[in-house]
């Protein structure tokens, strides 16, 4: 039997953390076995779906590198296939019109829970002899009575529920409009669906969907649901544990490896494996070997992932993907030159980056246009001696015949000696003259980024000399 699995999203908001988790699951499975990985945008709340939302889902799929296979199937345009199925059913009596109102169903259940009876259906209507004229009506499924529904699932095992306690649900309302589950049901059996691996909050929908595909005398799929993520105190994880949507981590500067690397390991793992590339995955994963107990979002895990994927990165991908870090912090994009010294001071910037934000921080001395704006603790150390001294000193740098960090650090090193004061004294200003702060990385690593021209420039437009 080929695999085909789908991920199918509510495009009602971001694409969230735990949905691109199922996403990469879905994708990771159907690719190891040789499937496909379908998607499905479930946008029949007509009140809450946005094209908005829709473009968000696409685009974090896309970011996460997570290609679907044929085209995206949006299950609005399915309603008359829905439709249809339900008055199958109710064909084959396997279904029956319901005429309760809203208000008579909203008394029924307050009866009941006065009573300390269960709030489901009554199936008032399930054998209804006396059929009112020009009434609207609903369609139910009519449900076994006894018995019990049983999933083996691939990641819960075998899990059961009295049918006793399953209500006949509907199918379609007064409206005509299909219901949400008959419209999975049935979008997942056109579609070949094979497998289903979704969130274990889905699990009770399972037994009433199992039930819809033997009314139906259709082959369920195998159903596999996993854990939620929770956050770091062990609960749901929610805004107040921080990013939820995948686009929140685009913006705080995380690579789309690093953040699959990160998913694929909440849940699932390979003996102590932690650094895991794509084709390790790919070959590795299979969704019966996702734990049953939820795993939690561990930021400093994460950063740990991006670091190590950012020391990994090439340099001219990680000067694209900086470009609109920087453009927030410069205030306009960087110029060629630049970009050019961006390039040069890559191999040192990205070793002591956690993301593309802070590499974007470390970075924006390179791309600042002259003169260089100072914070207030470099334009302290700039005293007029310590600017007078950076004069003297740009004489001895212009004269240098090699442009690298062990001549520049003898030269500044032979100056300072020269000049009676201690290192510090000359590379303090020297730091706050080239950078405009005092914390940037090496300085002589700067200077060699920077090369001749531009550091004796910076110098110059605090320090002019004769």
């Amino acid at each position: 039997m080929s695999v085909v699995v789908r991920f199918a999203p509510s495009p009602t908001g971001f694409l969230h953390i735990g949905g691109a988790r199922t996403a990469l699951f879905n994708w990771l499975y159907a690719r190891h076995t040789g499937g496909k990985f379908l998607l499905r945008v479930e946008d029949t709340d007509r009140v809450r779906s946005t094209d908005a939302a829709k473009a968000a889902i696409l685009q974090g799929l896309r970011w996460l590198d997570l290609g679907w296979d044929g085209d995206v199937l949006y299950q609005s345009t399915r309603a008359a296939r829905h439709t249809e199925v339900a008055l199958e059913l109710l064909a084959k009596g396997r279904a029956y019109r319901c005429y309760c109102t809203p208000e008579e169903l909203a008394e029924r259940r307050e009866k009941a829970r006065a009573e300390g009876r269960p709030l489901s259906y009554d199936r008032k209507c399930r054998d209804r002899k006396d059929v009112p004229g020009n009434v609207p009506s609903a369609i139910r499924l009519k449900a076994p009575l006894d018995g019990e529904t049983v999933i083996d699932d691939l990641v819960q095992g075998s899990v059961r529920v009295g049918n006793e306690q399953l209500d006949d649900m509907v199918l379609l309302r007064a409206d005509g409009s299909p219901v949400y589950m008959l419209s999975v049901v049935v979008d997942d059996h056109d579609s070949g669906v094979t497998h289903v691996i979704r969130g274990d909050d889905h699990l009770t929908n399972a037994f009433r969907q199992t039930q819809l595909y033997r009314g139906m005398d259709w082959e369920a799929p195998v159903f596999a649901h996993i854990p939620l993520i929770h956050g770091p105190d062990g609960a749901k994880l929610s805004k107040r544990h921080g990013a939820l949507g995948v686009e929140a981590y685009i913006e705080m500067g995380y690579l789309p490896e690093a953040m699959r690397n990160y998913l694929m390991r909440l849940g699932w793992a390979h003996g102590d494996d932690e650094i895991i590339s794509t084709d390790q995955a790919i070959a590795w994963f299979d969704i019966k070997d996702v734990g049953r107990s939820p795993a939690r979002f561990d930021f400093a895990k994460l950063d740990s992932l991006n670091s190590h994927y950012l020391r990994q990165a090439d340099n001219a991908r990680l000067v694209s993907l900086v470009r609109p870090f920087l453009a927030k912090i410069v205030g306009a994009a960087p110029d060629p030159e630049g970009e050019a010294r961006l390039l040069r001071g890559m191999s040192g910037l990205k070793q002591r980056a956690r993301t593309l934000s802070d590499l974007a921080a470390s970075a924006a001395l390179y791309v600042r246009p002259r003169p260089i704006p100072l914070d207030a603790k470099a334009a302290a150390i700039l005293t007029a001696d310590g600017r007078a001294r950076l004069g003297r000193l740009a004489q001895h740098l212009a004269t240098l015949e090699k442009w690298n960090q062990a001549a520049l650090e003898a030269t500044v090193r032979a100056f300072a000696e020269s000049e009676g004061v201690k290192l510090g004294d000359v590379a303090q200003p020297l730091r706050a003259a080239l950078t405009g702060s005092t914390i940037s990385p090496g300085i002589f690593e700067v200077m060699e980024t920077l090369e001749t021209a531009e550091v004796l420039g910076r110098i110059n437009d605090i320090a002019p000399h004769s």
